[in-house]
């Protein structure tokens, strides 16, 4: 192959790397949510008794050296190593084989919602211990949220177009989605495009608990998560990374590769009301997902399936409802809506893909994934968000939403493959 072949327009997803608070391993993460189970727990890594929330989704049994040489797995900050690992499972999981023509037409989109902060706590703990020469010259590459992107296309030789999207927790799916369209110009054949994200640390967690914006239920951690209930009350914050294959058509045809599901719609928006609550009206939210059904050039009636940013926060959960309502009309009522973040909890810069590999899994299988520990309605909620148990059903069209702090919104669109 000498330079980008005509490209097909259509984008389809061939591989799925992940690093979750269910382990490491898409298979072994969904196994796990379709059977409705929690990853959540009291925190392990640090003290945090002083903390009004002690609770988080770790990663059980992550080991960096098992993608890193020995030297970068102790050196890196665990976004980068997260990043690394997921990208690597996705890679593998495609069955690329890669020469250097291919390297050249294959880019990286990995990107960080915040970047690495333990490293920053780490560096900055020595500068005042020890004095400003203390401090690693790595600090700054290890704490810039690109180097999710940076490090992974280093690893991998990967010289295609390699750029980082930063909207917090709608980074993972933006990330999808920008490189949905690098593909779909011809700009590579195939992109790997997710998020990551380490952010159970004490600086990290002292700063949410000062927004006020996690569950505090830290007796009990496996229920905490409660999406659409009356009584929640925050969310759990978890680590992790998913990253995708993202391959054009033909090229993942011509090779004989397997393929998850197509790419058909992606809807990004701005809500230009305030830097952490979303717009009340769900304004914002709505015209992305308007956006993406425009993109896929589908109706309403045509999707069989929303999994929902759904965050366990007062405000995330009505508006999300209210946005869906004022897209979808009636339909919004026949259609079933779930979050997965009841289980995994919420991986912040990593949560978008984790929730599009979700997603195609669910395609796959022919499984809509439950909102665990749903107790109480709210009947400001009052969608079919799939309560406490799987559902098979046959999926032809999914979508994904992800919306962060500062107003950004993504939806992404997905469609078995054929």
């Amino acid at each position: 192959m000498s330079g980008n072949p005509r490209p097909s327009g259509r984008v389809v997803v061939t591989g799925i790397g992940a690093v979750t608070p269910h382990g490491t391993g898409m298979d072994k993460a969904w196994a796990r949510i379709v059977a409705g189970e929690n990853a959540i727990g009291p925190i392990t890594r640090f003290d945090c008794v002083d903390f009004t929330t002690r609770i988080g989704g770790e990663i059980p049994d992550f080991n960096a050296e098992d993608f890193l040489d020995k030297k970068d797995a102790r050196k890196v900050d665990p976004f980068i190593a997260y990043a690394v690992a997921s990208s690597t499972l996705a890679l593998n999981d495609s069955g690329i084989e890669l020469n250097d023509d291919l390297r050249d037409n294959i880019g990286v989109m990995v990107s960080s919602g915040i970047g690495g902060l333990q490293y920053m706590q780490d560096q900055y703990r020595r500068m005042l211990e020890g004095g400003p020469g203390k401090v690693s010259p790595f600090t700054v590459p290890f704490m810039i949220p690109d180097m999710a992107s940076g490090f992974t296309s280093i690893v991998h030789g990967l010289k295609g177009p390699n750029t980082c999207v930063v909207t917090a927790c709608a980074t993972g799916a933006n990330s999808i989605g920008d490189a949905y369209h690098v593909v779909k110009r011809g700009d590579a054949v195939a992109m790997l495009a997710g998020g990551s994200e380490a952010p159970i640390n004490p600086f990290s967690l002292a700063s949410f608990c000062a927004a006020r914006a996690l569950s505090t239920n830290n007796d009990d951690p496996v229920h905490a998560c409660k999406p659409f209930d009356l009584n929640r009350d925050g969310f759990v914050m978890s680590e992790g990374a998913t990253v995708l294959m993202l391959e054009d058509y033909d090229f993942a045809k011509a090779r004989g590769a397997k393929i998850y599901g197509e790419v058909i719609g992606y809807g990004s928006t701005g809500d230009a009301y305030h830097i952490t609550q979303p717009d009340p009206t769900g304004g914002g939210a709505c015209r992305a997902l308007k956006m993406a059904l425009r993109t896929a050039g589908i109706k309403p009636e045509d999707v069989d399936y929303i999994n929902a940013h759904g965050t366990s926060t007062a405000f995330n959960d009505k508006f999300e409802t209210m946005a869906i309502k004022a897209a979808f009309g009636e339909q919004a009522y026949k259609m079933p809506v779930s979050s997965t973040k009841s289980m995994t909890g919420h991986m912040l810069g990593a949560a978008g893909a984790m929730e599009a590999a979700i997603s195609l899994k669910a395609i796959c299988d022919g499984v809509i994934p439950p909102t665990i520990n749903y107790e109480t309605p709210d009947p400001e909620c009052d969608l079919d968000i799939v309560p406490n148990k799987a559902r098979k059903a046959d999926l032809n069209v999914v979508m994904s939403n992800s919306f962060g702090f500062g107003g950004h919104n993504a939806v992404l669109v997905f469609k078995k493959a054929s």
